[in-house]
């Protein structure tokens, strides 16, 4: 990603939090509206707004997935950055994503089921 992309979503980001926070005004999920299910991302927002005010338990409720994911990511983006030109450590962070992703679509599909319904996006 391009240093402008990085702004570009710190800048969305804070506009998000500033109309929630102020106004109550949220993004609804789009997959959510049509189909009425829970997409693996369903609470990230809420999740993230939770971080900013501190409440980590809340946050891990709203998007237990991506709270766990975001971290990865950033440990996968420095590997990345890092080790560019490795041959062998791209494919090992090839196969890492590529397990990362396969648990987020799992995950998508596990916070549908009526019997696990504590994965969906909850308010404590």
């Amino acid at each position: 990603m391009k240093k402008q992309d990085y702004i570009f979503f710190i800048i969305l980001f804070l506009v998000m939090a500033i109309l929630y926070l102020k106004f109550g005004i949220a993004i609804p999920c789009i997959f959510n509206k049509i189909t009425g299910l829970y997409c693996p991302g369903c609470g990230s927002t809420r999740m993230c707004l939770s971080l900013l005010k501190g409440e980590i338990y809340q946050a891990f409720r709203f998007n237990p997935i991506i709270f766990i994911d975001i971290p990865l990511i950033v440990i996968f983006l420095i590997i990345e950055k890092c080790f560019k030109n490795n041959k062998n450590i791209k494919k090992i962070t090839n196969i890492l994503f590529i397990t990362l992703l396969i648990i987020t679509i799992i995950f998508g599909i596990l916070r549908n089921i009526p019997q696990l319904s504590f994965l969906a996006p909850t308010e404590i």
